[in-house]
């Protein structure tokens, strides 16, 4: 839960870093690098004995006195002063009182912190070194983050004598969650294991403590100490106090606290991968002061924590990739080895896609084709939710609440499939991998409703909306939300799509090394054929031209036999020149190159038919020849195809009474149509896919003459033209020969 956006967005504006006053308990001397003071709290009268109005203009030394000064200028020499707080040392100032001195860098402006010291004898050495060596040495045990956290909060709540130190650590919405606690007695109130909403700390305060990583707030009531003036002289700008310990504190957070019931404060941040993670926290119900050097230990415990959350996490992330990487080599084995491609082989085995990425159900959208595996959403959400995922541009996608991030992608998505992480597997194309999570009911116990607020506040003449009132528990239960998908899961889809994406290239890569030798093969086989069929045409002329000869001169020496034989010799080289035509013409098909214009088809099967009617002699054929349109070819391939058809349905009708051949055309958007019927002997459907190949006979040559390449060389044209051919026959009923031709834009 968060604060309503409104009130976020107000609280998030209040500029907490340049409050332009300081906390009671120390005074702040603003400095430029040379150490002139620019700025001082009103309160250095109090620690120093100088009014600050005499402090401005004046160099450190004169301040503080020439040996302190000089112990700030080694401090801001040390190698991380401009990273980090230095610590000065412990300076006698006024009336024989002592303050703890830390000096700050923030580009041309250097802090100079003077908090006082608390009467009595500092913590030494020996008396910390025991707290730090049990800390260490309880830490290997813990096992889980939450135990860590015990052991850490109930070390920093001995040390700092608070009434409560507790941690919690964020959630990606910013939520805080308690994960350990201590208190210092039964009548403390717990948060252990409740929730606090985001709005309790807006974006700015948490940039805050990415910086500074200690904060103390010892009384609640404090009166805050002005600087003067009020502006920095050299920029007149308000100076950013983000780094000072002593910074003044929102009045808004104040009144948070007295809300809680809280007299004093300390946060501890807990900085993993360079982000802030949780916070150890300590409440008191009355007002306490933790001398620096408590803190600088609680500082390092936090430290420390930090550092063994992260190995933690990392360690457990670790082993799941590894898990989970096994799992890809053993799918991507079996995807490689699937002669259908990968996709069969991911819904060959659908338990283990399902169980790569602890899902439900899945789904894979290849080349226009929803597959789904388990329990998935409805096909039609499927799709929506790819075509958002290609408009965005989206090559990953994980949510576990996917009607709450995005409404309109997620619509229609019941209870199964609340979590949705989503890959593209195509550069190209919109093919996805989608796995699928259930709704899981979870039970949060909030620190109070996030929606109970006190009056507003006024913060230097703003009205900004108060903080939370309650903080007792306040139960909700959280729906439309499934299990989240971890880092380690996420990382490992990517790595799957990038395999995906490599298997299809290889894919690519065979597939167009095997068009490449197969064109190199047929550029060949056509040469070959072209060479072949050239150079047999003289010898063939030669044998029909002497059997000719032979048979004018001495035929009539001949017997019955011997003019048979002579015969036989004569038609069998035409039938072979035939042939050799045939495997020219079809060779030249592969080879020449289309022109294209408009072709009258009707003008040009009225040339053919008439042809056809001339060698039929006194055949009975009945022509039936529909309405024809215009068609897109060159129509010197194109006339040659439909002779072929023609002829052919004269040849295979030779013996009915009468032969019968239609011929009628039809148009779609893409295409015209041109079938071809008879009602000759047919073939059987069985032999169809042998139809168009080279030397592919269904009848006996016997019965019906041919070479076998013209329903070949027909197939050839029609594709060059970027159409296709089909049959349909009945054996002793017909056969119907049909080819399409793309409808498009004719070149003049």
């Amino acid at each position: 839960m968060a604060l309503e956006a409104e009130q976020v967005a107000a609280c998030a504006t209040e500029p907490i870093h340049i409050p332009g006053a300081v906390q009671g308990h120390g005074c702040l001397i603003v400095m430029s690098p040379q150490l002139q003071v620019q700025q001082a709290s009103r309160n250095c009268a109090e620690y120093l004995g100088i009014p600050a109005s005499r402090l401005v203009g004046k160099p450190l030394c004169e301040c503080i006195g020439v040996e302190h000064e000089a112990h700030v200028r080694r401090a801001l020499d040390a190698r991380d002063s401009r990273q980090r707080a230095g610590y000065v040392g412990r300076l006698a100032v006024a009336d024989g009182r002592f303050v703890d001195a830390v000096v700050h860098r923030d580009g041309d402006t250097v802090l100079l912190d003077l908090e006082t010291v608390p009467s009595g004898t500092p913590p030494s050495f020996v008396e910390l070194f025991p707290i730090m060596r049990s800390l260490t040495a309880s830490l290997p045990a813990a096992g889980r983050v939450e135990e860590i956290g015990e052991i850490a909060v109930d070390q920093i709540r001995r040390l700092t004598g608070f009434d409560r130190a507790l941690a919690y650590r964020f959630d990606e919405h910013g939520n805080g969650e308690v994960i350990a606690e201590s208190l210092a007695r039964a009548d403390v109130p717990s948060f252990a294991g409740q929730h606090f909403p985001a709005g309790d700390i807006p974006p700015q305060a948490r940039a805050l403590y990415l910086r500074n990583h200690v904060r103390l707030i010892p009384n609640v009531d404090y009166e805050p100490s002005p600087l003067e003036p009020v502006l920095d002289p050299r920029t007149g700008q308000p100076t950013d106090l983000g780094n000072s310990a002593l910074r003044s504190v929102s009045p808004v957070h104040l009144q948070y606290m007295r809300n809680m019931r809280t007299a004093s404060s300390m946060s501890v941040s807990l900085i993993v991968r360079n982000q802030l993670w949780g916070l150890l926290s300590c409440h008191n119900q009355t007002p306490r002061f933790v001398p620096y050097e408590i803190r600088a230990m609680c500082e390092h415990i936090g430290q420390i924590l930090s550092l063994q959350i992260e190995a933690r996490e990392e360690a457990t992330e670790s082993t799941h990739r590894l898990e989970l990487r096994a799992q890809l080599v053993r799918m991507l084995a079996q995807m490689a080895d699937e002669p259908r491609g990968f996709v069969a082989g991911l819904l060959q085995h659908p338990d283990q896609l399902l169980a790569f990425m602890d899902a439900t159900g899945a789904a894979i959208i290849e080349n226009g084709t929803c597959h789904r595996v388990g329990d998935t959403p409805p096909e039609d959400g499927i799709r929506r939710l790819a075509a958002s995922l290609d408009e965005r541009r989206l090559s990953e996608f994980h949510t576990q609440a996917i009607q709450a991030d995005w409404p309109a992608a997620g619509a229609g998505f019941g209870e199964s499939a609340c979590g949705v992480l989503a890959i593209s597997i195509s550069q190209l194309h919109g093919n996805h991998v989608m796995w699928f999570r259930p709704e899981v009911t979870r039970l949060l116990r909030w620190a109070g409703p996030p929606d109970t607020h006190a009056e507003p506040v006024e913060v230097n003449g703003r009205r900004l909306p108060g903080p939370r009132v309650s903080f007792g528990e306040w139960k909700e239960i959280v729906r439309g939300q499934s299990h989240p998908w971890r880092p380690s899961e996420v990382m490992i889809a990517g790595e799957f799509r990038a395999a995906i994406l490599a298997i299809v290239m290889r894919k690519a890569e065979e597939t167009a090394a095997l068009a490449a030798e197969l064109k190199r093969s047929n550029h060949e086989l056509e040469a070959f054929s072209y060479s072949v069929s050239h150079d047999l045409r003289a010898p063939l002329r030669h044998i029909i031209g002497y059997a000719d000869l032979l048979r004018e001169m001495d035929g009539a020496k001949l017997d019955e036999r011997g003019t048979r034989y002579l015969s036989n010799i004569g038609d069998a080289a035409i039938q072979a020149g035939r042939l050799v035509d045939s495997l020219l013409s079809f060779s030249q098909m592969g080879r020449a190159q289309l022109n294209l214009s408009r072709v009258d088809l009707a003008s040009m099967t009225a040339e053919i038919v008439a042809h056809l009617r001339r060698d039929a002699g006194s055949r009975p054929i009945e022509w039936n020849v529909g309405d024809l349109p215009t068609v897109v070819a060159d129509p010197t391939f194109l006339r040659p195809a439909m002779q072929n058809l023609l002829s052919n349905a004269v040849k295979y009708t030779r013996g009915r009474e009468p032969a019968v051949i239609d011929i009628r055309a039809e148009q779609t958007d893409e295409e015209t149509i041109v079938h071809v019927r008879d009602n000759g002997v047919g073939f059987n459907m069985k032999y169809v896919g042998k139809l168009f190949g080279i030397f592919q006979r269904l009848h006996r040559i016997e019965d019906f003459e041919g070479t076998g390449i013209g329903l070949a060389n027909v197939k050839r044209i029609l594709e060059r033209h970027g159409g296709r051919v089909w049959a349909f026959g009945e054996m002793n009923k017909g056969a119907e020969f049909s080819f399409a031709l793309p409808r498009i834009a004719a070149t003049p």
